[in-house]
């Protein structure tokens, strides 16, 4: 009856259409599998007659059963079991593949459940039991063969995967460690046979790197390793010969005899790069560099042996020059990248005697080295850039971000003299009339400093004011040249804050460049980050600045997030000038686009208007994030130190009183769009981080548009700028009021949500939670308010626990740990928590992601009351929270019907 229960659950879930039937056929099978019966209704699955998918399902089940439910084995069943699974493996060696190689996995599974103990001649009887044919009379000589290598690969990667303690683990390496010379012996038989057919020869490589992940020394294997890289000649193998080598080099104790291969591959990867073979020179690329990397500090510590790793790693440098341009001609020159770190560090670790002698050795190979990568980061001819696809595009600019991290890293051995190289180079491209230099050699240079001077400290370097006086010299008549360019002045942005004469040289530039679109993103980050740096350096250039960036705002030459950039440049700049002209800057800035915005509020709303008006209110939301006066007054501090005066009449604020009743207009037409609202609460959140108390005339307004624009349609932007709003002004005794009255709308209009369904808004949930956690943390008098309702935000958060969504699950959870912290101050919160805490733990229970967090909550003593009572504990066990997170999981995986499963051994 149970077969024929299976062979019908199986038919549900592999052809029925009905979810809810392939669920229910799921959860049975799964129970199913787990039943002793399993044992016996397995066999009767893997019949001849039955199809492909339900004798898979039979083969899992055996696995399940000898992984997972040893100890229902009957007795005496062992030898039966055996020769069994023995014969079933015969019987599918021909296929298909999928049943023998699950049956395969559990036999794997049985010889580590009784190797060594009760059958410590499982592998070489397996050997025998194949090659003569004894249960496998049936199958063809390859498909025995090949049904043998399938059982030896998957021997090491079950003992690998399967939950075995460490101890247990040890002692299987051990004993298969034993039989690797009879295995090794079959394997290099087969490698070296003339007829063994191709897919047998692949499969024994496989088994080779399977062995290998047990940590099996492979003494007495040279052969073998010369087999493998014989086979390197064959194209069919190639790949997997490759893939055998590299996982070979793992191992120290051939390291002597791997380097003369690797080294005698040479003449192949020069041949292949001849004939442009990327797949063959990408695979000897990969066996030499895994063999520098793996070994790299134990062949410099030889320091008898020193030229033959010289040799190696001039191979290596051979393989990151790899002549043409990555990825279109070539491939391998990525792949050597993170062994010059390994040879660096491992150089620069060594004692001081050695690391004398290899810094003589290898810092000239160090030079070369940045010669190669400035060489291949260089760009190709634009004729045949043009026609590169996008992805080749986007694979180039990748590849140059890896060497510009190389670079970066590299400038740690060289110092400053590698900048005087690059300086000395790019001087006589050029200076020099004779011999005209090409734009890409300019670039790469040019790349090259860029690369160094965006995260190294420069400041101490004596080319750096060489280098801004031969920007202005360079024509650039090309855009990846005028990119890269603009990219190096803005890494020296730092540089030039401690050298502001040097700004008329490069502002210029810039400036030049910001009406270029092609050159947006790279002009305009530099802009960005000369205002940040020298912006108490650029009152002489300010009406230049801001000229040209209002002239190339209105005209649209940017994209918007090119704008945004260039509003936050002019924050910086801006709130950087004598207090006396800041106002009327600001407001010849931000004139033309509140006229804009007010002509689109008065038209009608259209999908034509609205991404303006977003626009625009971005492009305000960016300028106020930067107008930051509180660093101004924190420098006059240091430069003069007197008590400086209070913001009364903050620039933002006056221009934000300006534009107010103009937002709100908008509101009045846009509250249902959410796009517009959440740029009217960025508008505002940005210039109130900003700000800080300076915000404070603005608070009871923005209070009341916050409650209108909330009442209209619930946004989590609105509930993110309350709690701005609390964490700023939740102390004012001032603001106390509307901000106390806003907390309460916006919590009853976020209740009735959760009334009428809540699933819909996981973002306004979280938000909401986090609100209330900010309020608990900042402000807990807020909850003392007889118009706030405790209880009802205590549900809305148990309600949540559902939410499937992380983030809305984390801030939850930190809403009630907030709200236990407070039970003693607030009776409110004390009271709920004393009615209703057994819901708590319940709730908590069904949620597999909250099990952990119960042993937090418990601490709370009318919690422990619930939670003991609901468990049946004992004192002792009261006391041990690894004894209670084992009791909550248990419980957990019970109410769920998952315990004994799959799941809950993951669990």
């Amino acid at each position: 009856p149970l077969t024929s229960s299976s062979l019908k659950a199986l038919q549900q879930l592999y052809y029925d259409p009905d979810m809810d039937k392939k669920n229910v056929a799921q959860k049975w099978l799964t129970q199913a599998q787990a039943s002793p019966q399993a044992w016996h209704f397995c066999w009767a699955l893997l019949q001849p007659d039955k199809v492909p998918e339900i004798q898979f399902f039979g083969a899992s089940t055996l696995h399940a059963k000898i992984s997972r439910h040893w100890s229902d084995l009957p007795p005496g069943q062992l030898d039966s079991l055996r020769s069994q699974l023995i014969a079933q493996v015969g019987q599918f060696a021909s296929g298909p593949k999928m049943v023998l190689t699950r049956l395969c996995v559990a036999l794997a599974s049985l010889v580590l459940h009784v190797l060594p103990e009760t059958w410590p001649t499982a592998v070489p009887d397996l050997l025998c039991a194949f090659q003569t044919g004894e249960g496998v009379t049936e199958a063809d000589g390859q498909a025995r063969c090949l049904a043998l290598l399938e059982l030896l690969a998957v021997l090491p990667e079950e003992l690998q995967s399967s939950r075995i303690p460490a101890s247990r683990r040890s002692q299987l390496r051990s004993a298969l460690a034993v039989d690797w010379s009879s295995v090794c012996s079959l394997f290099q038989q087969l490698l070296q046979r003339p007829d063994a057919p191709c897919p047998v020869r692949e499969r024994v490589l496989r088994c080779v790197s399977s062995w290998l992940t047990l940590g099996i020394a492979l003494k007495d294997s040279e052969g073998l390793l010369e087999s493998c890289f014989a086979l390197l000649k064959e194209s069919e193998l190639f790949d997997t010969a490759v893939e055998t080598i590299v996982n070979t080099t793992q191992q120290y104790v051939l390291l002597l005899k791997v380097v003369p291969q690797v080294l005698g591959l040479q003449e192949q990867l020069k041949k292949a790069v001849q004939d442009g073979d990327m797949e063959t020179s990408h695979g000897i690329c990969r066996i030499a560099v895994a063999l520098g990397e793996t070994h790299c500090r134990t062949l410099l510590e030889q320091v008898d042996r020193w030229q033959g790793f010289q040799a190696l790693v001039s191979m290596i440098m051979s393989c990151t020059g790899t002549p043409g341009h990555y990825p279109v001609d070539e491939t391998s020159s990525s792949l050597t990248l993170t062994f010059w770190y390994t040879l660096q560090d491992d150089i620069t670790s060594l004692d001081v005697e050695r690391q004398t002698l290899y810094l003589q050795i290898y810092r000239p190979v160090y030079f070369q080295l940045v010669d190669v990568l400035l060489q291949k980061a260089s760009f190709p001819r634009d004729e045949d850039y043009a026609t590169w696809s996008a992805d080749d595009k986007e694979q180039f600019r990748t590849y140059r971000v890896d060497i510009s991290d190389t670079l970066m890293y590299v400038y740690e051995l060289l110092g400053p003299e590698l900048l005087r190289n690059l300086y000395d180079k790019l001087g006589t491209l050029l200076t020099d009339t004779t011999h005209p230099s090409s734009w890409q050699d300019i670039e790469a240079l040019l790349f090259g400093f860029q690369s160094i001077a965006e995260t190294v400290d420069v400041s101490y370097s004596d080319v750096i004011p060489g280098l801004i006086g031969l920007i202005p010299l360079i024509t650039a008549n090309n855009v990846q040249l005028a990119e890269t360019i603009m990219f190096t002045i803005g890494s020296l942005a730092e540089w030039l804050a401690d050298h502001s004469l040097m700004l008329a040289s490069v502002l210029p530039v810039v400036l030049h460049g910001l009406s270029n679109p092609e050159l947006s993103v790279a002009c305009v980050s530099a802009l960005k980050r000369i205002c940040r740096e020298c912006r108490h350096d650029l009152h002489l250039h300010a009406s230049d600045i801001m000229a040209v960036s209002q002239a190339v705002l209105v005209k649209d030459i940017h994209k918007s997030p090119q704008c945004m950039w260039i509003m936050q440049a002019l924050g910086f700049l801006l709130s950087a000038l004598p207090s006396d002209e800041i106002l009327g800057k600001l407001l010849s800035l931000v004139t033309p686009h509140i006229q804009q915005l007010e002509k689109l509020a008065n038209e009608p709303p259209s999908s034509a208007n609205k991404l303006p008006i977003v626009h625009i209110l971005g492009l305000l939301a960016n300028l106020f994030s930067t107008f930051d006066l509180n660093k101004q007054s924190e420098r006059l501090e240091v430069m003069r130190p007197v008590q400086t005066p209070p913001h009364n009449n903050n620039p933002v604020v006056v221009v934000l009183q300006q534009a107010f009743p103009l937002i709100q207009i908008i509101l009045n037409k846009w509250l249902n769009e959410p796009e517009v609202v959440e740029a009217v609460c960025a508008a505002f959140e940005k210039s109130l981080k900003t700000l800080l108390h300076d915000f404070a005339p603005l608070v009871t307004q923005l209070c009341e548009l916050i409650g209108q624009m909330f009442g209209a349609y619930p946004q989590a932007s609105a509930l993110d700028l309350t709690r701005q709003l609390v964490h700023i002004f939740g102390c004012e005794k001032d603001l106390f009021s509307p901000i106390t009255a806003l907390l309460e709308l916006i919590t009853n209009i976020t209740i009735s949500i959760f009334q009428l369904g809540s699933r819909d808004h996981p973002d306004v949930v979280e938000s909401f939670m986090q609100l209330h956690i900010q309020v608990l943390r900042r402000k807990s008098d807020l909850y003392l308010s007889d118009r706030l309702d405790i209880k009802a935000v205590f549900y809305c958060g148990i309600l949540s626990f559902k939410f499937p969504e992380t983030p809305t699950l984390k801030a939850t959870c930190l809403l009630f740990t907030e709200l236990i912290s407070h039970c003693e101050d607030i009776p409110v919160v004390r009271e709920v928590l004393q009615e209703d805490g057994k819901l708590l733990l319940q709730t908590l229970l069904e949620v597999r992601y909250l099990c952990m967090y119960i042993v937090s909550v418990s601490k709370h003593s009318a919690l422990y009351k619930h939670l003991f009572r609901l468990f049946n504990c004992s004192h002792r066990e009261q006391v041990s929270k690894r004894r209670m997170k084992d009791i909550v999981k248990e419980f957990a995986l019970l109410s769920r019907g998952l315990q004994g499963t799959e799941y809950a051994a993951s669990y």
